[in-house]
């Protein structure tokens, strides 16, 4: 639960969540899309920049034991 309050905050304070003063549902729905495809690209380039600072910046998930 923490992790959902701060993630809430951080769109709040960084990415202009509560600045919404909108009248309609097209309006609402297009400025959350926004602010929530911000908050994911923010998210991946903040994941990219911790793993090539540890020096692994190519990892990806194990290959399947079995081809397809």
């Amino acid at each position: 639960r923490w992790t959902i309050e701060e993630c809430f905050q951080r769109a709040k304070d960084d990415l202009g969540l509560d600045h919404c003063e909108v009248r309609s549902w097209h309006g609402w729905h297009r400025h959350m899309t926004l602010v929530m495809a911000a908050a994911a690209f923010l998210a991946r380039l903040g994941a990219d920049l911790r793993r090539s600072a540890l020096g692994k910046p190519n990892e990806t998930s194990p290959k399947p034991a079995i081809a397809a």
